[in-house]
């Protein structure tokens, strides 16, 4: 997988905090760059309502392969595509890329699951988040 395995890109600038003793960016802020990039697709490309609408993502599997560490100061671009889309769930596969960098310096998956907010139980994806997602099937 390469950058040009994901049409949709956001850029996250590193933080000081992101670093760990060992002078590189901690395992666990990968799952957080994951997160960013899917959340924030889906909320300004598919329009969910994190704080008040009816259905909400879950997630239920996330797995990453670490390739070359991250550090501070710097940019990643987080790629997104989903790789399997279902009826209540997507599967999206994620690159995290050094900006410049056509190489992933981490790949990974994550599993949303989309649940009526009041009862946990799984629904159908909404249309709405439907559309954006069949966009950036790979």
């Amino acid at each position: 997988m390469d950058r040009t395995s994901f049409p949709h890109f956001l850029a996250i600038t590193l933080r000081w905090k992101d670093n760990d003793v060992y002078g590189h960016v901690n395992n666990v802020e990968y799952y957080s760059f994951f997160d960013t990039v899917i959340n924030d697709f889906l909320v300004r490309a598919g329009g969910l309502d994190i704080h008040r609408g009816e259905v909400i993502g879950l997630c239920v599997d996330s797995q990453c392969t670490f390739k070359e560490s991250l550090e501070f100061p710097g940019t990643v671009d987080a790629g997104l595509r989903a790789g399997q889309l279902g009826n209540s769930s997507v599967r999206y596969e994620i690159g995290l890329f050094r900006a410049g960098s056509d190489q992933p310096a981490a790949t990974g998956r994550f599993v949303h699951v989309f649940v009526a907010r009041e009862d946990r139980r799984p629904v159908p994806i909404p249309d709405s988040i439907r559309q954006a997602l069949e966009g950036i099937t790979g």
